[in-house]
């Protein structure tokens, strides 16, 4: 079983070193060409027309992928099937709109016969394939090359290297775009609101902190005793530290509490102001969640106090919280 076992693992790491390689080759081998598709793409979108992605068999399963990826990314995309294409979907392709056709041969021949009828519309074409001197190419207007060298199918016949090929060539065009037309992260957030993507990028730190009741605030002066006793009473892993004046004196954990009891038999009746942590990290209330995530990465610790431009503590959010909104 163990002979087996490692045999299986031989095969499966070999699948993925022959695509690495073809990925590799095909990075080193890109050139001009993809950048004019990137420009073509941009200036079609600018112009508000959009991408028309085609493809059959297992290009066309990649097609769908990458558009996909490029819809939600803002470029405005759709996936054309190239035999209903020929059975009244060509109603999707409009005047300056651009076409990628995707066929690794470059013959396959629904996409051949699709080509005619293309180009009774005022459109480019660009063809994604891995053979430059095929029938699809040559019927371009500009070509892609994702030729590679050998595929991972020991009879090198299944589609594998060619289609991650592909498959990173929609990639590498669609965040090239993305990055060129300025796309931002609350952009993305946009297209994706019901996620936990879109939780993320979307809400802000008002939203998710601890308030009220839950939220356990003293003044500085109170002793420890009484600060666990509100602590206990929030359910809360920590206290906020007020001056006299309101503002945010300090912050006392539980974590604090266990240190100073190995320590300091007296810690009970000691005031908040002589253990506490004096400024400690905060966050504005009007702050995205995704900052408040990246704090508690940061800088490792489990409360975060909420303030306002008076330095006036409103909330508290805690990580323990995290999980059940799924920002965790």
């Amino acid at each position: 079983m163990e002979q087996r076992s490692e045999k299986y693992l031989t095969l499966g790491r070999k699948v993925f070193e022959t695509e690495i390689e073809a990925l590799q080759s095909l990075s080193h081998e890109l050139g001009e060409n993809f950048a004019t598709a990137v420009e073509w793409c941009i200036e079609t979108l600018t112009q508000r027309n959009k991408l028309i992605l085609t493809g059959v068999g297992k290009s066309g399963n990649v097609c769908r992928k990458i558009a996909a990826t490029l819809t939600s990314t803002g470029s405005v995309c759709v996936l054309m099937d190239s035999v209903d294409a020929m059975h009244g979907d060509l109603g999707i392709v409009n005047d300056g709109d651009l076409v990628f056709v995707f066929s690794y041969s470059g013959e396959s021949g629904e996409l051949i016969n699709l080509l005619p009828a293309l180009k009774r519309f005022s459109i480019k074409i660009v063809a994604v394939t891995g053979n430059t001197q095929s029938s699809l190419a040559q019927h371009s207007d500009l070509v892609l090359s994702v030729k590679v060298h050998r595929e991972a199918c020991p009879f090198n016949l299944a589609p594998t290297s060619s289609s991650t090929a592909m498959m990173v060539m929609g990639d590498a065009l669609a965040m090239t775009i993305l990055q060129a037309r300025g796309f931002t992260r609350k952009d993305y957030a946009k297209f994706h609101p019901s996620g936990a993507i879109g939780r993320s990028l979307l809400l802000k730190v008002k939203e998710i902190m601890r308030t009220a009741e839950r939220h356990p605030i003293l003044l500085e002066d109170c002793t420890v005793k009484e600060g666990i006793l509100k602590m206990t009473e929030a359910k809360a892993g920590s206290l906020t530290i007020v001056d006299d004046a309101g503002k945010l004196a300090g912050i006392f954990s539980d974590g604090d509490l266990r240190r100073y009891m190995a320590k300091d038999e007296k810690i009970l009746d000691r005031t908040l102001k002589s253990v506490m942590t004096r400024n400690p990290i905060v966050v504005r209330e009007e702050a995205l969640a995704a900052e408040a995530l990246r704090i508690f990465n940061e800088k490792n610790i489990d409360d975060l106090i909420v303030v306002n431009d008076l330095n006036e503590p409103k909330g508290l959010v805690d990580s323990q919280d995290l999980p059940k909104i799924k920002m965790m």
